[in-house]
């Protein structure tokens, strides 16, 4: 008989980082862009490059000074990733299909519900989703490449295909719609984002799947709609909408930027679209909720699936219903006010001698608090602002000449300090601050690192991937998860066929001689 196994899991309180190594000193030359490509390798330029903070150092420093040990030590005991893949998974056995191409909406629905266990099978088309390709300015060095094929992949595309399998199918020809139908049947879930009409057309909408699969949840996404009169469209040379259409279409774009009276048009007045697709990624997260809701409909009261559609435009502008609320209440458009508030003075982000600071004044105790902490160094400030009477009440602060008035002069304050100052001095009188961060300062803040809100994962393919961990990750018992990042086109069409429509492989062989694969 076989001698039993047992596994005895050190308790989570005595967790402890994983060894680091030392960054080598080396003496290099930059001449242009291409000589930091090979530095910024995390062979030579190692992640994070300082530690992160220690549990006893956090438990010391932190911890110990608010009389807070026993909950902080409770928090992570219960929250810390370190053990997250021995909890079990809270949508293990639900399985989903993602099909189309062009978006981020319907891949980040996906990768929401894949991160909390769901099987998740990409189908693309033979040649790939176009997205695999999108590098910034088309230059192929920001790509990571297959370490087995070489196979350039981008950034953006291989961040959004975590945990999933990749598959390729063609839903021109019959077989590949027959094969389409097969795997509908035995899915909890279908995320579409082509453009309207197109899976109908084909007899692969859910108006025909829900035939063959009554408990199928189908959710459409896209950026204005599948009906009505200014629904998607596709252009003469089949390119679809994408995200910017939605940007534009909610008041989104029109809102953000520097107000048009502030600075002359064509030097920052005009509408500004934010960097990433982020009405794309609103509408995925919407997506992925509204199919929570469906499958707890389903399973809880009537076994029946049902359909979804969300776009980017409306779940966009959801969050912007101050803007709407405001017209409705006067006919009044919300002008853009660039970091301002419109409704606070003292709460936004101003410019000082080494980047950005951000200021939370926005009560009236902290609006004198920070009077008294910029007088300490500025005794001007105190004159000109907290004696001024017009700023005495608060609601005439939020006048724009009040807002010039008090930014000018906090800005003259600030212009002298650098950012850790700044928050140091604010943060002695109590108020509510901290820097604008770049990108490389958030992947060394010691809190991110620490809990981490930023990590890396060695993946098969594409090496080791700096990542954002998923906000859903701290769940105390059924945390979600990263179990690897992007993945090489069709990598999983022989497991996928094979276990659930039963195609060995040389039939599919055969069918990818055919252009069906």
């Amino acid at each position: 008989m076989a001698e039993e196994i047992k596994l005895r899991l050190p308790p989570q309180a005595e967790y402890r980082h994983r060894p680091r190594k030392v960054q080598e000193v080396k003496e290099i030359e930059i001449n242009s862009r291409e000589d930091t490509l090979e530095i910024n390798h995390p062979d030579v330029r190692p992640w994070p490059v300082t530690p992160a903070p220690s549990p006893d150092e956090v438990m010391e420093k932190q911890y110990a000074a608010r009389r807070a040990e026993e909950f902080g030590k409770w928090c992570e005991d219960n929250l810390r990733k370190d053990y997250n893949f021995l909890k079990p998974e809270a949508l293990q056995g639900y399985r989903v299909l993602e099909v189309g191409t062009w978006k981020e909406s319907g891949p980040f629905a996906c990768s929401l519900l894949a991160e909390l266990g769901a099987e998740v099978i990409k189908v693309e088309p033979p040649e790939g989703d176009p997205l695999r390709k999108l590098t910034p300015f088309g230059r192929e060095e920001y790509m990571l490449k297959d370490t087995y094929t070489g196979e350039p992949c981008g950034l953006a595309f291989i961040h959004e295909c975590r945990n999933k399998y990749s598959i390729t199918l063609n839903l021109d020809t019959e077989e590949g719609q027959e094969m389409f139908k097969g795997l509908a049947a035995t899915v909890d879930a279908i995320v579409e984002y082509y453009p309207p009409g197109y899976m109908d057309e084909r007899g692969l909408s859910y108006r025909y799947l829900s035939k063959i699969n009554p408990r199928l949840v189908y959710a459409w996404t896209g950026e204005l709609g599948q009906w009505g009169p200014w629904k998607d469209e596709v252009s003469k040379f089949g390119q679809p909408m994408l995200d910017p259409f939605g940007m534009v279409a909610c008041s989104w774009v029109h809102n953000t930027g520097f107000p048009p009276d502030l600075l002359p048009r064509e030097m920052g007045g005009n509408p500004t679209r934010s960097g990433p697709w982020f009405a794309d990624f609103t509408a995925g997260e919407q997506v992925a909720v509204s199919i929570l809701a469906a499958w707890y409909w389903r399973d809880e009261f009537t076994g029946e699936g049902q359909f979804i559609e969300v776009t980017s435009a409306e779940a966009l502008l959801d969050i912007l219903d101050f803007d709407i609320t405001w017209y409705g209440f006067n006919a009044s458009i919300k002008a853009r006010t660039g970091s301002w508030d419109p409704n606070l003075n003292q709460y936004e982000w101003n410019p000082c001698r080494d980047g950005y600071m951000m200021i939370g004044g926005q009560t009236d105790r902290l609006w004198y608090r920070i009077g008294m902490c910029i007088e300490r160094d500025y005794p001007e400030f105190g004159r000109l602002i907290g004696e001024d009477p017009l700023l005495k009440e608060m609601g005439a602060r939020n006048a724009l000449e009040a807002l010039t008035k008090t930014y000018t002069l906090t800005t003259r304050w600030l212009r002298e300090i650098c950012r850790y100052e700044a928050e140091q001095k604010l943060l002695d009188y109590e108020i509510a601050a901290g820097p604008v961060l770049f990108i490389d300062e958030v992947a060394e803040f010691p809190h991110f690192k620490y809990r981490p809100w930023v990590d890396t994962i060695d993946d098969e393919h594409y090496g080791t991937i700096l990542y954002s961990y998923p906000p859903d990750g701290y769940q105390m018992r059924t945390p979600a998860r990263v179990k690897w990042l992007g993945r090489p086109l069709g990598k999983d069409n022989y497991e996928i066929y094979m276990k659930y429509l039963g195609i060995d492989q040389w039939k599919l062989r055969e069918l990818e001689e055919k252009g069906v694969v």
